[in-house]
């Protein structure tokens, strides 16, 4: 791979950003700035996994949408660019339709992304990516915390919701009938 030219402004496009040699999975572009972002742990992923399966496993029962995990990029800002790395993530087939999923970072705002807080997250840092997937034109972003096994639930036209222990995860607007016990996502 050959040596990415910056822009004049010394900050990357998203395009930029993947074409790096030292591209990792563990970074993040912010307003054209490479974020270096810490590994999580196993739990993490368990919990990851979890939303995961069961997301997908409801997909499929209504054949309604592709899920994504792992760190899917999605490009959230336009000039300066920024493309962040979801935890697990649903689009709809009337988004982008079954069989035709993009290579690359999703230029189409999901309908659902799900973030899972690590130990080193900090809230402030976490409500302005909150922010930035509204404002890029996800419908739904669920914050889980597993250290208070809790979650939040943001959408652009509604209070945010918090859910606590014995509480049902749903997303009726977009994924009608997905409904979860919230502490089935820590098992």
């Amino acid at each position: 791979m050959s040596a990415v030219v910056m822009t004049k402004s010394g900050l990357l496009t998203a395009e930029e950003f993947f074409l790096r040699d030292d591209f990792d999975s563990q970074t993040e572009l912010v307003k054209g700035e490479v974020i270096q972002m810490p590994p999580a742990d196993s739990y993490h992923g368990t919990i990851c996994v979890n939303i995961a399966v069961l997301l997908k496993q409801h997909a499929k029962q209504h054949d309604s949408g592709h899920v994504f995990s792992n760190d899917g990029t999605i490009i959230t800002e336009r000039g300066p660019d920024s493309v962040r790395g979801a935890d697990v993530g649903y689009i709809s087939y009337t988004k982008i339709p079954k069989g035709q999923y993009p290579r690359g970072p999703l230029s189409i705002p999901p309908d659902l992304i799900v973030e899972v807080r690590s130990p080193t997250d900090r809230w402030v840092k976490i409500q302005r990516k909150v922010v930035e997937y509204i404002d890029a034109g996800v419908t739904v972003v669920c914050v889980v915390d597993p250290t208070a096994e809790t979650a939040r639930i943001y959408r652009n036209d509604r209070d945010e919701e918090q859910l606590k222990n014995g509480d049902l995860v749903r997303f009726d607007d977009i994924l009608p009938g997905f409904s979860v016990p919230l502490k089935q996502l820590f098992e």
